[in-house]
């Protein structure tokens, strides 16, 4: 049977999600069957983001509207329990990345840009900074001022490469662990995609790649020829970023996402791939439609093939699963399904919609 974790939106974020859902098909018939099954967590703090952990049956989940992640583990067929105490991460923190080895993860910020890096213990729980719990042991044991609690790892603040003034500011968006161990997160505010080296308790800064000003870097996927796809939200393209020789990353060619998107109207989301990686697909919020590309080359290129309606209001996120594309319309509170061409990648229509509570992310059960 098909069955995804569902993120949402709760109503502190203006939403109806009352935790981490849960959607399932009936065996053999998941094309037209499937449908929200209720709340798996009790957790209204908008888990909006969720994540894996590479060995263990554990579920990670950006709270947006509380500013933490929150570890659940699996305790049954279709069932969550909370793992650990959720851990500070930042402001609006909206995506999570775990580490390949189980080691760490990586949690980013919109609200103030930061890039947060969690320790994992052997059970998958996030570990507070002990660095932190030291501190406020000796001020408790000298009856000193308790010390204002940092998040562990706190990655070096961004500045604005353009220098353009206003009010631009500092927006983490998302995160990718890369081959080399290294990591890659987009700062949208800042049009900047930064890399990380991993030290024993934090983030290194490696370098920076600038793209152009106003462009708004949101989300990644890491292309199976080791080429870096960049969606941007506000100048509705796609960049690919490659690595040079000496592991500096850059710029090699850029595509509009949509030959129908408008600037200033349509504000692309995120960027699945198929998995032998012949195509991309972003979603354009706005006009509300999916955005079929062809990789070329060695997977430096990409070519704007399709546009398709995705049949729902906004949405915000998209997976390629069993040849089919599952989308989540966040304010039309639905989801639909959608065929895609195996030999063209071209979306070929909707073939299922589902009511489900302010979506905003899909998780494979496993």
């Amino acid at each position: 049977m098909t069955r995804f974790w569902l993120g949402g939106y709760g109503a502190g974020m203006e939403g109806s999600a009352d935790g981490i859902g849960l959607l399932a098909g009936d065996s053999g018939r998941e094309a037209t069957t499937l449908a929200y099954r209720g709340a798996v967590t009790d957790t209204p703090s908008s888990p909006t983001w969720l994540a894996r952990h590479p060995s263990l049956d554990v579920v990670y989940a950006a709270l947006e509207d509380a500013a933490v992640v929150q570890a659940f583990v699996r305790t049954g067929e279709s069932t969550l329990a909370p793992l650990g105490e959720p851990v500070e991460a930042g402001a609006t923190v909206c995506h999570v990345a775990v580490a390949p080895n189980g080691s760490a993860l990586i949690a980013s910020c919109y609200g103030d840009g930061r890039i947060v890096r969690i320790g994992l213990d052997a059970a998958g729980r996030p570990v507070a900074d002990r660095d932190n719990d030291a501190a406020a042991l000796r001020a408790a044991l000298l009856g000193e001022e308790q010390p204002e609690t940092v998040p562990a790892g706190v990655g070096a603040a961004a500045s604005d490469p353009h220098a353009a003034g206003g009010d631009r500011v500092s927006r983490a968006h998302a995160a990718v662990f890369l081959p080399d161990g290294r990591i890659a997160t987009t700062d949208l505010g800042f049009d900047m995609v930064r890399f990380w080296r991993l030290t024993g308790t934090g983030l290194a800064l490696d370098h920076e790649v600038t793209l152009p000003l106003g462009t708004g870097p949101r989300h990644m996927v890491l292309h199976p020829s080791g080429h870096l796809h960049v969606v941007t939200e506000y100048s509705c393209e796609v960049f690919t970023l490659a690595a040079d020789p000496d592991g500096t990353w850059s710029v090699v060619s850029s595509v509009l996402s949509s030959p129908i998107a408008q600037i200033g109207t349509d504000f692309p989301a995120e960027l699945a791939r198929t998995r032998d990686g012949a195509f991309l697909y972003t979603a354009l919020r706005g006009s509300n439609t999916i955005a079929a590309l062809r990789v070329r080359g060695g997977g430096e290129s990409l070519e704007s093939i399709a546009v398709a309606d995705s049949g729902v209001n906004w949405p915000r996120h998209h997976l390629v699963y069993e040849g089919k594309l599952l989308v989540a319309g966040q304010l039309s509170d639905t989801i639909t399904l959608l065929d895609l061409d195996e030999r063209t990648g071209a979306p070929l229509g909707i073939r299922h919609e589902a009511a489900a509570p302010s979506p905003t992310c899909f998780l494979p059960v496993g």
